[in-house]
């Protein structure tokens, strides 16, 4: 099996918080109308992993989604060039690693986070991916 990419995805927790994916065991990722973004979501593959981010309250990274379907049609633009995956969740993050902590620490001073900020769906390097799971206390499930 090939080894998973890595993202953040971005979702403000008074719309879709990461507590309902967990839930409602998977949702499908969709409303994203960036084309960056949307190239980043093209780019998913199942397996893949994501870390979950409250943007906008809390702003704190809160839990890791798995990828669960490659990229389709967005079905809230149907006849528009829109993309989503289905994701789901996998674990929640035991303390929550937040916007000021990661700006805080050098490690991670090239996380897009940081400096794609306005893009929703980011590419996140392995490296990244398990400093913050370590930030938050953090172990993936054997199954990952």
């Amino acid at each position: 099996m090939a080894k998973p990419q890595y993202w953040l995805i971005k979702s403000e927790p008074s719309v879709y918080p990461y507590e309902q994916l967990v839930k409602e065991g998977k949702t499908d990722w969709t409303g994203v109308r960036s084309f960056e973004a949307r190239n980043n979501l093209r780019a998913m593959k199942p397996g893949d992993l994501c870390l979950y981010y409250h943007s906008n309250e809390g702003k704190a990274v809160v839990g890791v989604a798995r990828v669960l379907t490659g990229p389709g049609p967005d079905p809230t633009a149907p006849g528009e060039d829109w993309a989503s995956v289905s994701v789901g969740p996998l674990v929640a993050i035991q303390e929550p690693v937040t916007l000021a902590t990661i700006k805080a620490t050098r490690e991670l001073k090239e996380l897009p986070l940081i400096t794609r900020s306005r893009v929703s769906v980011v590419p996140v390097t392995a490296e990244h991916f398990k400093h913050i799971l370590a930030m938050g206390k953090t172990k993936l499930p054997r199954s990952a």
